[in-house]
């Protein structure tokens, strides 16, 4: 996802511009850190205390001219509103978070429009389309087909969300003024790796697997993933 992050960025920005990034729902600062690390300013917005402080931990052990470059705040991603004013950033991220809420058509608006004109919102979304996949795979007969039914699912923390679709969210950007650019999968391969499961040797030819299965029909239209990149008019 990284990479293909990446490859949006040096497609729309010129190459060396300092970007005002927003990362909402950073978790553990992964993304944003990357990213201050390549010269851009950040800004991390995230809820949860534990995953703030895990977050701030590692910025502490950054040098201090990346320490300067990232602002991590404690808050709720459907107040981006509270805290920035409209047009305020070049890139918006929001990874991972949209399982976790209900009604993601107005934070998806939200961070429409923290975009300056011209940004790039970049959306990490479970792929309902593809939920039956993982069950399927390992023999469980009921709960694959139970999710040709349902976007709902139970996810490796045991923790009950929620899936979105391609075509759903094309219109919900298409909607909010920053259409659908590109789209990856992510995980089309590697989806059923238990956790802790060890990094292979050959992880350099996985990575190049995984990027090339992710932008490859039909293989990343069955990720577990999907990584949707919408462009602010």
């Amino acid at each position: 996802m990284a990479r293909q992050l990446d490859e949006q960025i040096a497609g729309r920005f010129p190459v060396g511009q300092r970007l005002r990034v927003l990362d909402v729902g950073m978790g553990q600062g992964t993304q944003a850190l990357r990213l201050a690390r390549a010269g851009h300013q950040v800004t991390g917005l995230e809820q949860d205390g534990r995953m703030l402080s895990v977050a701030r931990q590692a910025l502490a052990a950054e040098p201090e001219g990346i320490q300067g470059r990232v602002r991590l705040i404690e808050g709720d991603g459907r107040d981006t509103g509270v805290h920035f004013l409209p047009g305020s950033f070049d890139v918006v991220l929001c990874h991972g978070v949209l399982m976790y809420v209900e009604e993601p058509d107005p934070l998806v608006a939200g961070l429409a429009r923290m975009l300056a004109p011209g940004g790039l919102l970049s959306l990490l979304v479970r792929n309902a389309d593809a939920l039956a996949l993982r069950p399927g795979l390992a023999g469980d007969w009921t709960s694959a087909l139970a999710a040709f039914e349902s976007a709902a699912y139970v996810n490796r923390l045991g923790l009950s969300v929620r899936a979105d679709r391609l075509a759903t969210l094309t219109s919900t950007l298409a909607g909010i003024g920053a259409p659908l650019h590109a789209w990856y999968g992510v995980r089309v391969f590697t989806d059923g790796a238990p956790d802790g499961a060890p990094v292979p040797d050959d992880v350099g030819s996985l990575l190049a697997a995984e990027e090339r299965a992710g932008r490859t029909d039909p293989y990343r239209q069955v990720a577990a993933l999907l990584h949707l990149c919408g462009v602010r008019g």
